[in-house]
């Protein structure tokens, strides 16, 4: 043992005081039993918990649970590893949202996979930080390792790069930063060239000139964090260009290129078309290869939002994603279709170059003269600073399961999803908007067959919701479509059966049934 390390293990609180040493609650190497304890510890009440949750939910509202929270007392201290986890039963634990059963069918919230669960718990532990070389050597190259691997799954080529992030919307605002500022490098070029703009030469275009002309082209179904990074970029909301939609929630290829047309005629400038490979709401995957021919001819940055849809990369439905080799920026969500533990997203780009966009440079942290001597600090793609190394819970995973095994997972939840559909679409109490692509089902309960009344089918499915989520049995998301509420189901759990999923069709139409004996009777009017 180095002389410089502490010989033995001493928790206990310190001589004298009657409270317990802060320092002991300090990782280091004299306190790895009570690391070992307390972490086992706090393992064994998760998994107890996990064993015994039989509802997704138990219901409890704001009202009810804030009192609660609110009673703490953050100034007294417990002093109790144990007597804390108690306290967290009553706080978080009991009401907790449980992903893993398997009537969650709401939001994009999938079961964790064990391989994962455990690389969360050695990051934490070990709380590497992936800004810069000297903080997180081997963490630095897993990280990198990775995204090779997922870029050569998607297909951009030996130039391709990327970083990890926290999530879909903070890859959404990454990429779309690149494609702004790599159109506004692309029109100064070409506007104050005096070969091509003789007028540009001698009253030169400057970026504040460029930026109100830009546009963002996304489908109306994108994800709203398209609008907000437009916004947080000095854009502006209006910004964004909703494209229309067909039938089946995809981008129309003809509206694109009409919208695309529009803007040249006007003096406007396409900086990015994003395509989504995964909508939120239906699933849907935009045709991918339409669009960046578009793309193509009219030198525009295609961004790829593939948050959901990534799992295909590992499914053997990965011709869905046929196009999205041609993106120049991709995003992907582990946390969705991979079944990792949030946070662990990325975005991954065509040409390393574009990163220089994010480039900035700290004397005190990462100076240009190590970008010169090639010293690999991930800061330098990142908009983030001090970043977790998310990446380990991704390595740990392929390296325990493989590929192949998440893809398993994934192509299992879209198998469910279709056979879901068939039962949907066969039971005449609900109305399905759109065969799923992927694992998602947008749906409403029809209070008449024909739909006669369809105020009050918004009023009957908003109280389904509300009264199955107050229930805790089964929690379905909702959204609008043409103007009018509808349930939805998100697959992502592979245990969830066709039985559950039956079973909450009966639940929902239960409720429905209640709201509807239990609403008032319209008086008849005079004439009638």
């Amino acid at each position: 043992m180095s002389p410089l390390a502490r010989s033995a293990e001493d928790p206990s609180p310190a001589a004298g005081t009657g409270t317990p040493d802060s320092r002991s609650q300090l990782f280091n190497n004299s306190t790895a039993e009570r690391y070992r304890r307390s972490v086992a510890d706090g393992v064994d009440r998760i998994a107890d918990k996990i064993s015994r949750t039989e509802r997704p939910f138990t219901g409890v509202t704001v009202d009810g649970l804030t009192p609660t929270v609110a009673g703490i007392d953050l100034e007294q201290p417990l002093h109790d590893p144990a007597a804390a986890l108690d306290e967290l039963e009553e706080v978080y634990l009991r009401d907790a949202v449980y992903f893993h059963h398997p009537r969650y069918l709401a939001h994009l919230n999938c079961p964790v996979v064990i391989p994962a669960l455990v690389g969360e718990a050695v990051l934490s532990a070990v709380n590497s930080s992936l800004d810069t070389w000297d903080q997180s050597a081997g963490a630095t190259l897993i990280e990198r390792r990775l995204i090779d691997w997922t870029a050569r799954r998607i297909g951009l080529g030996e130039r391709a790069d990327g970083i990890f992030t926290s999530g879909g919307t903070q890859s959404n605002l990454q990429a779309m930063l690149l494609a702004r500022d790599e159109a506004c490098r692309t029109a100064l070029a070409r506007e104050n060239d005096p070969d091509t703009d003789p007028q540009g030469a001698t009253t030169p275009v400057r970026r504040t000139d460029i930026l109100p002309r830009l546009r963002i082209l996304a489908s109306q179904v994108g994800h709203f964090s398209i609008e907000k990074a437009a916004t947080l970029l000095g854009l502006g909301a209006e910004a964004v260009i909703a494209v229309p939609c067909g039938p089946d929630k995809r981008m129309r290829a003809d509206a694109l290129a009409d919208e695309l047309a529009r803007c040249a005629a006007e003096g406007l400038i396409p900086m990015a078309v994003v395509a989504t490979a995964g909508t939120t709401d239906f699933g849907s995957i935009d045709p991918l290869p339409e669009i960046a021919d578009l793309c193509t001819q009219y030198g525009t940055w295609l961004h790829v939002d593939a948050a959901y849809g990534c799992g295909l990369l590992v499914s053997r439905r990965r011709a869905l994603l046929d196009g999205i080799e041609r993106a120049d920026s991709v995003t992907v969500d582990y946390h969705k279709s991979f079944f990792q533990p949030v946070s662990s997203s990325a975005v991954l780009v065509r040409d390393h170059a574009t990163l220089r966009h994010v480039t900035y440079h700290a004397d005190y942290l990462n100076p240009a003269r190590m970008a010169e001597r090639r010293i690999p600090n991930q800061v330098d793609k990142s908009i983030q600073t001090t970043r977790r190394f998310d990446a380990l819970k991704l390595w740990l995973t392929l390296r325990t399961m493989g590929a192949d095994g998440i893809g398993e997972l994934f192509d299992e939840v879209i198998d469910r999803a279709a056979d879901a559909w068939k039962l949907l679409d066969d039971d005449p109490r609900f109305e399905v908007v759109v065969e799923p692509q992927l694992s998602t089902l947008v749906f409403r309960y029809l209070p008449y067959p024909d739909d006669r009344d369809p105020v009050l089918s918004d009023e009957v499915n908003l109280h389904a919701r509300e009264a199955l989520f107050a229930s805790g049995d089964a929690i379905v998301a909702g959204t609008v479509v043409d103007g009018r509420h509808y349930l939805k189901f998100t697959l992502l759990n592979p245990e969830t059966t066709l039985a559950d999923i039956a079973t909450v069709l009966d639940l929902i139409a239960e409720h429905a049934g209640s709201y509807l004996a239990e609403r008032p009777v319209p008086a008849l009017s005079a004439a009638s």
